[in-house]
């Protein structure tokens, strides 16, 4: 039964129901009870394994294919009209050429199987920051899964009335076919299509398709923007609490910085970190002139391996209760297990693929990429604010990537044009999360590179843009966890350390300490970066905040290349501020 009258969404589904000739159609209503028994179905079907409840209450495994493991950037293609405002990153196809080429795909290709109609919320229900979708799926995995990662319920349809102003998801598994494995985006048409796949990143449509890719365009035409981003508040002694937002890559300790545990030198005197979010920030200019972010998520999608209690304990807390855990270690007793979580690989255990698992022949037992999908509310360190409809105040953006030689640990921009500038140049080693090779450096400014919706060059004209509309703007860092020395160990310690250095970040953006100036911007006095307890002295922090110009001038050969692609788009702010790098490198 249907629960709404939207005659633009009673059409759409009646539409893509014709196309994929479904068996029959299940409305979600957000319901504890209706998800219990979707779950108890997947456990029948196979598409979910039941975890032990007494050590995991309400969890559940799930597997996909191995062909079907990662986000797959070579089949994700923005859809617009004109190609050129795709930009040279993201694949492009003409979109009414890309509709047929689909509907061939997805005809019949829910015969036999249910689908079903998810109504959610990207942020709170209400809140100026939030825009709705619905995402049909013959998958109950996804079901599952947007209802921990998004705010699913009934009170959508309420929200939207009879507007057409909803996002449109269609998923299939199909034949999980990778010749035929496309996730599209035609954000003119408020559209996303995913086709055979299975794996969260290509079909969980509420995240980066929807939360990012489709949002940066709306925020690019709305004045707001949607950005790969972290979310978190510092609480001082005094009850005073500041809010940063960062954007990382992939694998360099992102969603360990947004539930970071302070240092007990912090703890003991009554310093506290609060997660608003752990991926994805929605930003707006608020009444105050400030920039308000939101976190429009309501779980994390986040990597397993790595994740224990000494590298991240507030993320392995966050997955003990009604978590789905995907491609891990299955354990015999009904728990799970993944590479980095212990020293204690289980014996008799089943593999990611299923198959029974020796650790002792080499092998890994969890994928790479391997997922936890947990409630945020189940994060030890949640903000007060995680539900607050106006979000919370943006003191201070910070970029970062992991560079074993060239970036300082941290670095601040001079103004709002030259921290965009610094965003704009973001570089990172590569790791598992995307398909394609490990260790090589690749250029991902803010994080974004294969999340902006349109083209790269506009999205930072837009950044320039939004500067000007914020009146008291964030002030704009870059960090850097990762310099090593020269046998190539982390010389920074890192986690919670790193504590110290939001401390001095914080501290900046209030006028509370000096810094040095350098051919790349401000780094902190050394004295001023609170290494107390720490068996770090100060040369060895002198040794990372140091700029080698021989490294930067070579960085200013590959930022030049990168920025060739964006020919006449690159905004001339850009231009200018490599110019006056160059220039400062060569005093």
């Amino acid at each position: 039964m249907a629960f709404t009258n939207n005659s633009h969404i009673l059409d759409w589904i009646n539409q893509m129901a014709d196309m994929t000739k479904p068996d029959k159609i299940v409305w979600i209503d957000g319901s504890e009870e209706q998800l219990n028994a979707i779950r108890n179905e997947g456990f029948i079907t196979g598409e979910l394994i039941k975890l032990n409840q007494e050590l995991l209450p309400g969890c559940v495994y799930h597997r996909s294919a191995p062909n079907d493991v990662a986000r797959v950037e070579d089949r994700t293609f923005i859809c617009c009209r004109n190609e050129e405002d795709a930009g040279p990153t993201n694949n492009w196809m003409d979109p009414q050429e890309m509709y047929a080429k689909l509907a061939k795909i997805y005809d019949g290709s829910m015969k036999g199987r249910t689908m079903y109609v998810i109504p959610y919320s990207m942020s709170v229900v209400g809140s100026p920051f939030a825009k709705y979708g619905i995402e049909l799926t013959d998958s109950i995995y996804v079901v599952v899964s947007m209802a921990i990662m998004t705010r699913v319920g009934l009170n959508v349809y309420e929200a939207l009335g009879n507007s057409p102003d909803f996002i449109k998801g269609l998923h299939s598994k199909a034949n999980l076919d990778e010749e035929n494995r496309y996730i599209v985006h035609f954000p003119e048409d408020n559209t996303i299509m995913s086709v055979n796949s299975g794996y969260g990143g290509n079909v969980l449509l509420g995240k980066k398709c929807f939360a990012l890719r489709i949002a940066s365009y709306l925020g690019h035409n709305e004045n707001w923007m949607a950005e790969h981003m972290l979310i978190l508040g510092i609480e001082s002694p005094d009850g005073d609490v500041r809010y940063l937002a960062a954007a990382f890559p992939s694998a360099c300790g992102k969603t360990n910085l947004a539930m970071l545990i302070p240092p007990e030198i912090y703890r003991n005197k009554g310093y506290k970190v609060w997660c608003v979010g752990d991926d994805i920030a929605w930003l707006r200019v608020g009444p105050d002139g400030r920039l308000w972010a939101v976190n429009p998520e309501y779980g994390f999608f986040g990597v397993a391996p790595g994740t224990s209690m000494k590298s991240n304990p507030n993320a392995l807390l966050s997955t003990r209760k009604n978590s789905i855990f995907t491609n891990v270690v299955l354990k015999p007793d009904g728990t799970v297990w993944w590479e980095g979580m212990d020293k204690n690989p289980p014996k008799d255990a089943l593999n990611w693929k299923g198959e029974p698992w020796d650790p002792s022949d080499g092998s890994k037992g969890a994928h790479p990429n391997s997922r936890f999908t947990a409630p945020a509310k189940n994060c030890p360190c949640i903000s007060p604010e995680f539900d607050n409809p106006a979000g919370v105040p943006i003191s201070a953006i910070v970029f970062g990537g992991r560079r074993a030689k060239t970036a300082p640990l941290v670095y601040q921009s001079r103004n709002w044009q030259h921290g965009v500038f610094v965003g704009s140049i973001m570089a990172s080693e590569t790791t598992a999360a995307a398909t394609g090779a490990v260790g090589v450096v690749r250029r991902d400014p803010m994080a974004m590179l294969p999340f902006c919706g349109y083209h790269m060059a506009d999205y930072w004209q837009h950044w320039l843009d939004m500067g000007k509309l914020i009146k008291n703007q964030p002030k704009i860092f870059n960090v850097n966890w990762f310099r090593t020395d020269d046998n190539g160990n982390f010389i920074w310690p890192g986690f919670g350390d790193n504590m110290r250095v939001l401390e001095w970040i914080m501290k900046r953006c209030f006028d509370e300490v000096g810094a040095q100036e350098t051919a790349i911007g401000y780094v902190p006095n050394p004295e001023d970066i609170n290494l107390e307890g720490l068996d770090f002295d100060v040369e060895q922090l002198k040794s990372i905040l140091d700029v080698d110009r021989d490294l930067w001038n070579a960085e200013v050969d590959g930022i030049e290349e990168f920025y060739k692609q964006f020919g006449e788009k690159l905004p001339k702010e850009l231009k200018d501020e490599l110019q006056t790098l160059k220039n400062n490198l060569n005093k």
